[in-house]
């Protein structure tokens, strides 16, 4: 008979693949690959992603990461933008197009209705091997021949069947311009030569690394593709099998950590967008059902969060005012004196990690 795992069973296991019971020491580089990726909507998140995770982090690590070509950021799971190693963005996307194909729906799949894809991403790609373009560019290049043709429904077409880079600075600590676009292949060069496809089988055990015990359904939504039924049977023999609360399968890693579910946990605060809450179809392991629309936005923004005993139990945001920066909290239920003193140390932590200069007020306020 399967081992039954509780919640908070699930929930530690969670916390400790992605670096929250206890902050880590380990590169940049490493740290990403662990995690399996990044998601990164917005240039700032994944870096307070790694400062919540990773010991002693400064944010020039992850921008000089940028920079150098270790990491990148560019659309793979999901077919949204993730910060990904290098390696782990050329493994996985040729495994990912299927996703990215779907992607392309609603307006621009209605502007495009009857052109000639394949002759539209020939041209954007010869247009591209001339030098990176915003996508804005790119639209407006390709409606020179395709003039019937909404720009920024071509651009997407492109950014859809083309695996594109969004070069530095784009996705570097508060830069907002439009990101330049350059084929992965044309900006690592000689190092893309040698990385071999990833299969759905060695997706589903890094999947299980970062994020497990998990369904089928959680691999599902956490990359956007299907048929793991198959892959968790062929790999049945290498995995270790659990039952849930609610009596669902949940796969594993044999050797994985499953910490005592009574393990402390630290009040952290978790970045917007943040992998921990868009990695499971069931997001029970951390988020209560009742809390989630206090989170999840009605337009499209997961905002930031707070674990009070690995649990979300409220959310932050910093607002700033000339020379000042205060993070503000917002409990979803009445917190003890001991979690507001501990919420408010990360807080001002997280604050002196962010400050835009040596003479900024810090301040923190919960509503």
């Amino acid at each position: 008979m399967a081992v039954v795992l509780s919640q908070r069973a699930l929930n530690r296991a969670t916390l400790a693949r992605q670096m929250l019971l206890e902050r880590r020491k380990a590169t940049v580089v490493q740290a990403i690959e662990k995690l399996g990726g990044l998601q990164a909507q917005a240039p700032n998140p994944p870096y307070f992603g790694l400062w919540s995770r990773l010991e002693g982090f400064r944010r020039e690590q992850l921008t000089d990461a940028l920079k150098k070509r270790r990491v990148v950021r560019m659309s793979t799971l999901r077919a949204t933008l993730h910060l990904m190693t290098a390696s782990d963005a050329l493994a996985w996307r040729p495994l990912l197009e299927a996703v990215h194909q779907r992607g392309l729906s609603g307006e621009h799949s209605r502007a495009l209705e009857g052109i000639d894809r394949a002759a539209v991403v020939t041209a954007g790609q010869a247009l591209l091997g001339e030098g990176p373009l915003t996508g804005t560019e790119l639209g407006q290049g390709l409606a020179v021949r395709w003039k019937d043709r909404a720009p920024a429904s071509l651009a997407a077409l492109i950014r859809n069947n083309v695996p594109l880079v969004h070069l530095p600075p784009a996705g570097s600590w508060n830069s907002h311009q439009n990101a330049r676009l350059q084929p992965i292949g044309q900006w690592l060069g000689e190092s893309a030569a040698d990385v071999p496809a990833a299969t759905q089988d060695d997706l589903l055990l890094r999947y299980l690394a970062a994020f497990g015990p998990a369904t089928l359904a959680d691999a599902g939504a956490w990359s956007g593709l299907t048929g793991w039924k198959a892959v968790a049977e062929r790999l049945r023999p290498q995995l270790r099998a659990f039952t849930g609360e609610q009596g669902q399968e949940l796969f594993d890693l044999p050797r994985a950590p499953r910490p005592d579910p009574d393990t402390p946990a630290p009040p952290r605060l978790v970045a917007e967008w943040d992998n921990l809450l868009l990695s499971h179809a069931d997001r029970s392991r951390v988020l209560s059902e009742s809390h989630r629309a206090r989170v999840f936005t009605v337009n499209g923004i997961v905002r930031g969060t707070v674990l009070l005993d690995g649990f979300v139990a409220g959310t932050w945001k910093i607002e700033r005012a000339k020379n000042a920066a205060t993070v503000v909290l917002e409990p979803f239920t009445r917190w003890s004196r001991p979690d507001r003193l501990g919420v408010a140390e990360e807080a001002m932590s997280l604050l002196a990690f962010a400050a835009e200069d040596e003479q900024e007020r810090h301040d923190v306020r919960v509503l």
